[in-house]
């Protein structure tokens, strides 16, 4: 057996990365479905490990960095949430987020339905319900953790292979009922309306990128981690607890909001970005190429069955449901190619899907406007809570 270090586990990390840079850059498939690259190469990584493992040479990392990244990664988003552009989209906003949280439940109930018909456990359901499908691989990633401390082998592995699957699915579904749903509207005369230019539109970003920029998010990170961790201690023993990331979260919303509230501090969206991508690369690379694959090869078929279903669901529920709560228009159709996007797989699919629907037909603001509000940061939330629920009551 060799036991990497924890120095040894980051460098293979950082290598991870680089491979599945490469194997982006050279292989179409993976670009042309965004495929990120922490899965790209994590999952090679994890295919090598298997390997050697039928080989006789057994391979154990280190992952002792790998909560804390799990950590930075969510309190980024809870840092990356402003209300106040909760409030620019008003009423429609409200809409279209009770038509995503509706997906949300509808995709855990099948889930679990669909893991109970085939006799395998509930959790299943749940890591291929809404966990992997519309909180992609950071979410996967954590709820595969908090499963796995729970009692179910494999659990990471099942919900990162469930995002993946998610994440080309959303891709291969968002574009075709997107089109569909834009020649109906337009056949009726609700087709696209050219929108208006707006004032401060192509204003200059703030100066260069420094390391005293990247210092200060640092800190409302780990501020974030500290006070959400406590939290969570504290709450351990109440009826309805949550884990520490959501925790951490919350305390992001909170303390991005406030301090924006007292004119104190306003989040510099570049510095966020860069620590949110680093963390999650990380995160995702040792998490993936630290996967047991030999303990998710039993519950293939019943996972294919789970994902082709949630497929189905989203698919169906944005063309019955979500097109004619939001006005049955050319904006509703665009809104409907996104919510694929993120409910199968993460939002750069969501805004991808609109864009090849505006780039053919025209544009849509409303719907440039709600996705990245709801894709980014609302749907990580609500899923949070209903994910707990979920959780709790299947034991």
């Amino acid at each position: 057996m060799i036991q990497m270090s924890a120095a040894a586990t980051l460098a293979c990390a950082a290598l991870v990365l680089i491979v599945g840079r490469v194997l982006t850059a050279r292989i179409a498939f993976l670009a042309k479905y965004s495929i990120p690259k922490p899965v790209t190469g994590g999952l090679l990584a994890a295919v090598i490990v298997l390997v050697l493992r039928q080989s006789g040479f057994e391979i154990r990392f280190d992952t002792a960095m790998q909560p804390d990244l799990m950590l930075a990664f969510f309190a980024t988003i809870g840092l990356g949430a402003d209300l106040k552009l909760v409030a620019r989209g008003g009423r429609a906003l409200v809409l279209f987020f009770l038509c995503v949280a509706a997906v949300l439940v509808l995709q855990n109930l099948v889930g679990v339905g669909l893991a109970h018909a085939l006799g395998v456990d509930a959790r299943v359901g749940i890591l291929a319900g809404s966990v992997a499908m519309a909180g992609g691989h950071g979410t996967g990633a954590a709820w595969g953790a908090q499963f796995e401390a729970a009692g179910l082998a494999g659990a990471a592995g099942i919900a990162l292979a469930a995002a993946t699957f998610g994440l080309i699915a959303g891709g291969l579904v968002g574009g075709p009922v997107g089109r569909r749903l834009a020649e109906r509207a337009i056949a009726k005369g609700a087709g696209p309306v050219e929108a208006a230019p707006r004032e401060g539109d192509g204003a200059e970003a703030a100066g260069g990128f420094s390391a005293d920029r990247l210092i200060v998010t640092i800190f409302l990170v780990s501020v974030s981690i500290a006070v959400g961790t406590v939290l969570a201690e504290w709450a351990r023993d109440l009826a309805f607890s949550l884990p520490n990331f959501v925790w951490v979260l919350f305390v992001g919303v909170v303390l991005r909001n406030v301090l924006a509230a007292l004119k104190w501090h306003e989040v510099d969206p570049v510095a966020l970005d860069f620590t949110a991508v680093v963390s999650l690369s990380l995160f995702l690379a040792m998490a993936l190429m630290g996967l047991r694959l030999w303990e998710v090869a039993d519950l293939a078929g019943p996972l294919v069955v789970i994902i082709a279903a949630q497929v189905a669901l989203v698919a169906v529920f944005t063309s019955a449901v979500t097109f004619r709560v939001m006005g049955g228009n050319y904006d509703a159709a665009v809104l409907c190619a996104g919510q694929c996007g993120f409910g199968l797989g993460a939002t750069p699919t969501a805004i991808a899907n609109m864009q090849a629907i505006t780039d053919r037909f025209g544009p849509s603001p409303q719907a440039f406007l709600l996705v990245p509000i709801v894709g980014a940061f609302m749907i990580d939330i609500a899923n949070a809570v209903i994910i707990s629920a979920f959780a709790r009551a299947v034991g």
